[in-house]
């Protein structure tokens, strides 16, 4: 029976178990929905064993990797999976980045080195762009009152639906991917703004007004959102994996999360 381990069940690696439990896989993870405690070293050996795939989702803690400083020596000979950030690329005004551009030179430098610590495992590591789906879209913020236009002309970011990362993992897995870098993204960078008018549409509001960054009062996390600027590549994903996004931009993805409402 193939099995996976996943570090960290939280909502990018769910949607990735339920789709593998479809498919006749068991699944053990650690995390608060998971069958593990991740502090459970006899436990989580065990299930190690038994698994044939892993894959973590745990982010950095400060410089380090918590999964393979603790669990890496049992993890060697396993398929060894990732969920990593497009955020290594850094900032690059706007330009298109791939697997092969620089990385590390961003803000999140913690993630790079996680990124890159995974890769000399020999993992896959997908590299993700900002993350929507059900219950964790633009209508959300829209409806509690956080919807934001902002006034930065030429800013653009990728993003990509939950539903098409689990399916770009399940590809790698069923096609026994090589050990390496994949983007997964949707085909269309572009403004938050265009995302945020289209769900009001949708929505049938009006769109909020456009502010300055200052004006819109956002936390610090939310700026550092936008304080980078790319176009994420994803033909890799395409070429190796066969994989193409059900929801290749914004409009299709949140039309069919109207639906589901």
């Amino acid at each position: 029976m193939n099995r996976l381990l996943i570090f960290g069940l939280g909502y990018t690696a769910n949607r990735i178990a339920d789709t593998l439990r479809a498919a006749g896989w068991r699944i053990d993870a650690t995390g608060s929905a998971g069958n593990l405690s991740f502090d459970d070293d006899a436990a989580v050996a065990k299930a190690a064993q038994a698994a044939t795939h892993v894959l973590s989702s745990v982010p950095p803690a400060e410089d380090s990797d918590p999964v393979l400083d603790r669990y890496g020596a049992i993890l060697q000979d396993k398929w060894l999976g990732y969920l990593s950030s497009t955020g290594v690329y850094g900032d690059t005004q706007g330009a298109w980045v791939d697997e092969a551009s620089p990385t590390g030179g961003g803000r999140r430098s913690a993630r790079a080195a996680c990124d890159s610590r995974w890769l000399d495992a020999g993992g896959r590591v997908f590299r993700l762009p900002g993350i929507y789906g059900p219950g964790r879209s633009a209508f959300e913020r829209i409806e509690q009152g956080k919807a934001h236009r902002i006034d930065l002309p030429g800013q653009v970011f990728s993003r990509v639906h939950v539903s098409d990362i689990a399916a770009g993992v399940v590809a790698a897995i069923d096609r026994d991917a090589a050990p390496g870098a994949y983007n997964l993204a949707d085909d269309l960078p572009s403004s938050q703004n265009s995302v945020i008018e289209e769900a009001c549409r949708l929505l049938g509001r009006p769109a909020p007004p456009l502010q300055s960054l200052d004006e819109a009062g956002l936390s610090r996390m939310a700026r550092g959102f936008y304080a980078e600027n790319r176009r994420v590549a994803n033909g890799k994903a395409k070429r190796v994996l066969g994989w193409e996004p059900r929801y290749p931009t914004y409009r299709e993805g949140l039309a069919a999360l109207r639906v589901r409402a």
